[in-house]
């Protein structure tokens, strides 16, 4: 296996996230009409409680797996390394063996949680068959995450992303393929639909770890068999677990409380809705379009925010590493900035055609439409409460992010369900308020961790927010336009054909808008800077001369 240098490691990783997110967008057309939405809100109970007991066996071990190999194996110390490995291996399995019997006894209690006494849609004993189900991918998947972040600390990238797009095919192949025949050959239940899709988890991890195993099991490059030296015979097996833990032990924290915020949904907003006179099928279908159906379309935007994240945050790391603030200042702004002028526009062009892209993915369907509208502009604040998360933990100012993420988890559980009852009380639709409080409590989590990070290192945001201020005036033209747009061209969001025309046509016109605007107003040229963009408008000209 060949090692990768940074820029490659980062350019191999980047195309796999980007890869499996297209997988994971493009298939729920097709599993959507399989399912529905009462099928998709049975899947989203499912994987939230999994993901939030897959964290709590994985989260940061993989990461602090990856470290600790890669700290070992810069020092010589190849006996050592392979201890660490086998060291993270005992601990993953006992942490994954309790969670998993933990999921799996208390399932029914668990079912009970999310939906209580409500009836008339999917059942306690419905959410409890796809919890157990389920909680079988926690046996396997830990131990594909610790043997990525071994051949991530050999700054082996490739194998970790093939594994992650092997994992993804395999796991879509048989969601499509289970749920087709489960409900459309052999007419079973729409739980059992539901159960063997969830199973996909399972065989996926099984399949990519198999892989990843035999590529560590007949590499001849990881010196696996060195034997011990007497600096090396110094450190003990207890020394390997409190590092191990001691790396960990952040990561797994921040990853239990952003599961236990998206949790809170899950568990408060079918029972909430219900309490208000809400039916019990249009509560589930609302838990389905915030859980599942509407953030698997916010990964289009997120996929931005994540690629600014791998891109810049690890250069603010080494940056404030020798105290150079100065440039952990410019870092930092150039990341909002970035997300600024890409994020808003798409964020805000996306709830505009909302109906179409809607439409597209999951036929025509106005109220679910009506909630992705709004869901789809909360991943503004989101994106950038995640890049804050981020950059004041790559300023080791974990103390400000578990505090920001506490408190936000305690107003989201305090707040959900009276956010709900006073939504109602004013006559505003009740399922707009979990989505409107999610954006209340990240724009205030994100000011806070701005602060926290100016306090650190005297960070002006003065660029950010200017750049803030600028292209929203050029999204707001661009919506202008539009809207002029809609006046005379209807959209025809009932047709799937005629949507994907429409979001053509008004996706491109809508580009053209922002980036002329944008332009004229020197709000590219600030970020991407004037040189990139005289060079890109020169082979415009050249090109425009040659086709002539």
């Amino acid at each position: 296996m060949k090692r990768n240098g940074f820029l490659a490691g980062a350019a191999i990783s980047t195309i796999g996230i980007v890869v499996c997110k297209f997988i994971g967008l493009i298939y729920v057309i097709p599993f959507y009409a399989i399912i529905g939405a009462q099928g998709g809100a049975l899947y989203s109970y499912a994987y939230s409680i999994y993901n939030m007991f897959l964290n709590l066996a994985t989260s940061g071990i993989p990461v602090a797996m990856s470290k600790v190999v890669s700290e070992y194996n810069e020092m010589g110390f190849y006996n050592t390394k392979e201890r660490t490995f086998k060291t993270g291996f005992k601990i993953i399995s006992i942490l994954c063996v309790i969670s998993f019997l933990v999921l799996f006894i208390f399932a029914p209690q668990v079912a009970y949680l999310i939906l209580g006494d409500v009836e008339g849609g999917n059942t306690v004993e419905d959410v409890t068959l796809v919890i157990r189900i389920i909680s079988t991918a926690i046996l396997i998947v830990p131990f594909l995450s610790v043997s990525k972040g071994y051949l991530q600390g050999h700054k082996i990238m490739k194998v970790s992303s093939v594994a992650d797009i092997l994992e993804q095919l395999v796991r879509v192949a048989v969601i499509l393929c289970g749920s087709f025949l489960t409900l459309k050959v052999f007419h079973l239940s729409l739980n059992t639909a539901v159960g063997v899709s969830v199973f996909a988890a399972t065989v996926g991890a099984l399949v990519a770890y198999f892989y990843v195993y035999t590529k560590i099991k007949n590499s001849k490059n990881l010196n696996r068999d060195a034997k011990i030296t007497r600096d090396e015979a110094k450190i003990t097996n207890k020394d390997l677990v409190r590092k191990i833990v001691f790396y960990a032990m952040p990561f797994v924290i921040i990853s239990l409380l952003e599961s236990a915020f998206v949790m809170v949904d899950v568990f408060t907003v079918v029972k909430g809705l219900v309490g208000l006179g809400y039916t019990t099928a249009i509560s589930e279908n609302v838990v389905s379009v915030i859980q599942t159906w509407g953030s698997k379309l916010n990964m289009i935007v997120m996929a931005v925010s994540a690629g600014i994240i791998t891109s810049l945050i690890p250069t603010i790391a080494s940056s404030y590493a020798v105290k150079n603030y100065k440039e952990v200042n410019a870092k930092a702004n150039q990341a909002l900035q970035t997300l600024f002028l890409v994020i808003i526009p798409l964020s805000v062009g996306m709830s505009f055609m909302s109906s179409a892209v809607w439409t597209v993915f999951y036929g025509y369907n106005e109220l679910n439409s009506s909630i992705f509208k709004l869901l789809i502009l909360s991943q503004v604040p989101l994106a950038m409460c995640s890049v804050m998360i981020n950059t004041n933990q790559a300023m080791n100012n974990t103390k400000a992010t578990i505090t920001a993420l506490s408190a936000s988890l305690i107003a989201k559980i305090c707040l959900n369900v009276p956010m709900m009852k006073l939504f109602n009380f004013i006559g505003i639709e009740a399922y707009y308020a979990t989505i409107s409080l999610n954006i209340i409590i990240d724009v205030i989590e994100s000011f806070y961790l701005f602060y926290m990070a100016k306090k650190q290192t005297n960070i002006s945001y003065l660029k950010a927010l200017r750049t803030f201020i600028k292209v929203s005036l050029c999204t707001a033209i661009m919506v202008l336009g539009l809207s002029i747009m809609n006046l005379f061209i209807p959209n025809f969001s009932t047709s799937r054909i005629l949507s994907i025309l429409y979001i053509c046509l008004y996706g491109v016109v809508g580009v053209i808008i922002y980036l002329f605007v944008s332009y004229k107003s020197n709000t590219l040229s600030e970020i991407v800077g004037k040189d990139v963009i005289n060079k890109i408008l020169l082979k415009f000209k050249k090109s425009k001369v040659n086709n002539y």
